[in-house]
């Protein structure tokens, strides 16, 4: 199977938005971004902050958009489209409400989940929904009319351990990711609990 060129974290730029639940994605990219010591630098015509780095013997590309998040995929669209990246060799990260913090998920595919993020990014790729998707768990404020709030909200101290544990956890994995063999990865990571 091939594997992902590019990675991209999903989260609202601003310090405002800095560790609030909705930008896991984008914290991912951070660490990603310190383990490889990759320098994530503010490109304009990607509108994003975006890196180089060779991973696993492959090279990728590193992706934090710094629109809002529910336009997301602007900025997918342009390093895509710049790079001749097809979208299955596109990993989205991004906050994820029905699991709950200390898990992640991986998976190809699927719909968007109401996930703003995820919802323009689709739309952005002429509706091609073949993209991988790591999910960081931050779980559900419990009813559906607090999720705007919660999202944009920091964790609790507790959960920020936990996101920032699979967060660790899942980048153990990060080799395997990038080369597409997502089976074992998901062995793994799916039977993580932090």
């Amino acid at each position: 199977m091939a594997g992902f060129r590019l990675l991209v974290g999903l989260g609202n730029p601003g310090n405002e938005y800095e560790n609030t639940r909705h930008n896991a994605g984008a914290q991912w990219i951070e660490a990603l971004a310190r383990q490889s010591q990759c320098l994530l630098r503010a490109e304009k015509k990607f509108s994003g902050q975006f890196g180089k780095v060779s991973i696993a013997g492959e090279e990728c590309y590193l992706l934090i958009p710094t629109t809002y998040m529910n336009l997301s995929g602007k900025a997918v669209q342009a390093v895509c489209q710049f790079y001749k990246i097809p979208p299955e060799e596109v990993l989205v990260i991004h906050d994820e409400l029905d699991i709950p913090p200390g898990t992640a998920k991986l998976k190809k595919g699927g719909g968007h989940g109401g996930h703003n993020g995820l919802k323009d990014i689709i739309a952005k790729l002429a509706n091609n929904r073949d993209f991988g998707r790591l999910r960081i768990g931050i779980g559900h404020p419990g009813h559906a009319s607090q999720v705007a709030n919660y999202v944009l909200k920091k964790a609790s101290p507790d959960d920020y351990a936990k996101i920032e544990q699979t967060i660790d956890e899942s980048l153990r994995y990060v080799d395997d990711i990038i080369k597409g063999n997502l089976n074992p990865v998901m062995n793994q990571l799916h039977s993580f609990k932090a």
